[in-house]
């Protein structure tokens, strides 16, 4: 979009035609004799003339030339300046960190998916958390993995498309086959150490108790709360089963009460999705925005081509006055 800002430029615009009709020429009186054949006399005597000998008529395309570099001129008073299309910054509204069990269990094909047969647990997680990620545009994401251990797969970031990469790299077992609860939430709260914003989410998501933690999910959920942080727990799998493949559905609504955060049951693929909408709803935070357009100016255009034009007019000016004179 093309702009012209308001100058005293659109005031000079009209200000050769008031010095044309409000000064009086330039006149001074000589006694002279005016004859149609004077280029004739001048030949013949060998006598160079002087200023004023001959009077030329001004022509169209001088004066053409004359309003051309004025109106260029005023156009650079103007400021024209070039407005692109809008750019549009989200600020950051919260932190989330996302913390995947991929213990040995999560390979269970056990999970019924959305056309009914069934899938591994980790290849539900895996679609639905990136659906997920997808919808952070206004959010920093940070990823933790756990297994017999607990680790920082991404730091909080605003670079989604990394963090959906990571999650289809993410493998059953790479963090070893028990499960590390309490440690997860443990590097949760030290991970959000950094963050400098109210809104800190952890979601973890499990199919196992706890069976590796050096710290009790417990006692990390109390520090959590302390910290500011909320948990949102989400359980996956048969609460029925026994040893290592148990759900403590329980121990995980415990540790998001302690939080001030939620409990989920995940029993399928749809009901996994619609947990992380009602998360996102429920955690749902105030987005602001800003919004600026970038701004070229354009004065050197105008400018030079009055410069190049009056340059160029005084250059044939010269050479017609040299010719004449030879």
């Amino acid at each position: 979009m093309f702009e012209l800002g308001f100058s005293w430029g659109v005031l000079a615009l009209p200000l050769p035609l008031l010095l044309w009709w409000g000064l009086p020429p330039h006149r001074e009186r000589a006694n002279a004799l005016r004859v149609p054949f004077f280029a004739d006399i001048v030949a013949a005597s060998g006598v160079e003339p002087g200023t004023g000998a001959v009077v030329r008529r001004r022509r169209r395309l001088q004066a053409f030339v004359l309003w051309l570099t004025w109106l260029l001129l005023v156009l650079a008073l103007m400021r024209p300046t070039w407005v692109g299309e809008p750019i549009v910054r989200t600020e950051v509204a919260r932190d989330i960190m996302l913390a995947i069990d991929l213990s040995g269990s999560m390979d269970y094909r056990d999970f019924p998916g959305l056309d009914g047969e069934p899938i591994s647990r980790h290849q539900a997680v895996q679609q639905v958390v990136t659906d997920f990620i997808a919808a952070r545009q206004a959010d920093r994401v940070g990823l933790i993995v756990f297994g017999d251990k607990a680790y920082i797969q991404l730091p909080f970031t605003r670079d989604l498309a990394t963090a959906s990469q990571l999650m289809d790299l993410m493998a059953v077992a790479m963090a070893g086959p028990q499960t590390a609860l309490g440690d997860a939430i443990g590097l949760a709260i030290h991970a959000f150490e950094s963050s400098t914003l109210d809104e800190r989410i952890l979601i973890l998501l499990t199919d196992g108790n706890d069976t590796a933690s050096r710290m009790t999910p417990i006692n990390a959920a109390a520090i959590a709360a302390r910290n500011g942080l909320e948990i949102y727990t989400i359980g996956i799998g048969d609460p029925q089963a026994t040893g290592e493949d148990r759900v403590d559905f329980g121990l995980l609504a415990e540790i998001a009460e302690r939080t001030g955060g939620e409990f989920f049951n995940a029993e399928d693929e749809s009901a996994l999705a619609a947990v992380y909408q009602r998360i996102d709803e429920a955690t749902a935070a105030e987005v602001n925005t800003e919004s600026w357009r970038p701004r070229y100016s354009l004065v050197a255009w105008p400018a030079s081509a009055a410069l190049l034009l009056g340059l160029t007019a005084l250059a044939l000016l010269l050479f017609n006055r040299q010719r004449h004179s030879a």
